[in-house]
């Protein structure tokens, strides 16, 4: 028989934006994530961005053809990284910035459009004190969007 307490570990956590606010400092326009699915504390996380015409960066990236700029895609990466932090170290982390640190092989495969939804997975590496590193995969109804490997510090105020 499976533990229940195991089985739930497993599946995972889900987080919604009201939580996503309390655990790290962003806001609009700059939360990049809606929601965490599937939030396994030291393992893993997926954030989910529903991509809106109402976007600011859509007046200028681009005005003929609305592409979510990939840096954005990145920065949803680290968000749902920070999150992810969060989960795993408890309570006394929220709210503490964490910063980039190297961003590695970095690819857009396609562009991310108005009206997508995307899953932003990420698995954490490793840590090794306040630095951690992840890979992240950004992806639309199953295809690979973009991919990274990078790695964070937390900061203590």
């Amino acid at each position: 028989m499976i533990d229940p307490a195991l089985a739930a570990d497993e599946r995972g956590s889900d987080i919604d934006v009201q939580r996503i606010m309390e655990m790290i400092p962003h806001r609009h326009p700059f939360l990049m994530i809606d929601r965490v699915v599937d939030a396994v504390a030291n393992v893993r996380a997926t954030g989910i961005k529903n991509v809106s015409i109402n976007e600011a960066y859509f007046q200028g990236h681009f005005p003929t053809r609305p592409v979510m700029p990939g840096v954005l895609i990145i920065e949803a990466m680290a968000q749902t990284a920070a999150v992810l932090v969060v989960h795993t170290l408890g309570p006394d982390s929220e709210g503490k910035l964490v910063y980039f640190m190297s961003v590695d092989n970095a690819r857009f495969r396609r562009p991310v459009f108005p009206g997508s939804v995307l899953h932003v997975r990420v698995t954490k590496q490793r840590h090794r004190g306040n630095v951690w590193k992840f890979e992240g995969r950004a992806e639309v109804e199953g295809q690979l969007m973009a991919e990274a490997v990078f790695a964070a510090m937390i900061m203590d105020d």
